[in-house]
């Protein structure tokens, strides 16, 4: 069983991480709908909140990789901003076009940006090198 984790930590953590980042995320997105903030700019406005809470905490617990912080941030931020884009389509295509409620389709919009989101992260944004290594 410690042999799956070790080979699999990162991903697993992400995924927690990500859990506790997709709260502030939703609960920024929730309250900013309360507020009557269109849909769109609020899924804006809280995506980032998200995305600067997960970089401080993949860069700090899961990847522990603490080099050229402004570089990492602005590749993580770049790959997020994509996955932001695509979060806006798959919204406005679940609201706009299926009638889907909000909130119903910002979770799966999440989901499905999620994966590709991780395996950009990890390949570009904390990629090991022997400078790094702890």
């Amino acid at each position: 069983m410690s042999n799956i984790y070790n080979h699999h930590r990162n991903f697993i953590l992400y995924g927690l991480i990500g859990g506790i980042c997709t709260l502030v995320d939703f609960l920024v997105f929730y309250l900013l709908q309360l507020a009557n903030v269109h849909y769109l700019l609020a899924n804006v406005i809280s995506f980032n909140c998200g995305i600067i809470s997960s970089f401080f905490m993949n860069r700090h617990y899961n990847f522990k990789i603490k080099d050229k912080t402004a570089s990492r941030f602005l590749s993580f931020y770049l790959i997020s901003m994509i996955g932001l884009g695509i979060c806006e389509l798959l919204l406005w295509l679940f609201v706009d076009g299926f009638h889907m409620n909000n909130l119903l389709s910002k979770f799966i919009a999440t989901i499905l940006i999620g994966l590709a989101q991780f395996i950009c992260v990890k390949h570009f944004t904390f990629k090991k090198s022997a400078s790094n290594i702890e």
